[in-house]
């Protein structure tokens, strides 16, 4: 399936940030993202400063949709989008 990245990103522009990434790092929050995605197609994720240790946002959000096969829509600073 094709998805059109830009109409995604204009549905998850009013969407709230439902799972954060912190000092813990990704694995902790790969059930929580899996969960929220079989619910919605749409989750948006931020990646706070303790999570960004050496590596951007871009690779971080992008290892994250990989482990919960999911797409990643768009970063916006250090916000990410993960469609499923």
């Amino acid at each position: 399936m094709d998805i059109d990245k830009k109409e995604l990103a204009k549905r998850a522009h009013d969407l709230d940030v439902t799972v954060w990434v912190g000092k813990s790092g990704l694995e902790s929050v790969v059930d929580e993202l899996n969960d929220q995605l079989s619910n919605a197609d749409l989750v948006k994720v931020k990646f706070l400063r303790a999570a960004r240790a050496g590596s951007s946002t871009e690779e971080q959000a992008a290892d994250l949709a990989d482990r919960v096969n999911g797409k990643l829509v768009e970063t916006r600073g250090h916000t990410a989008v993960i469609y499923r």
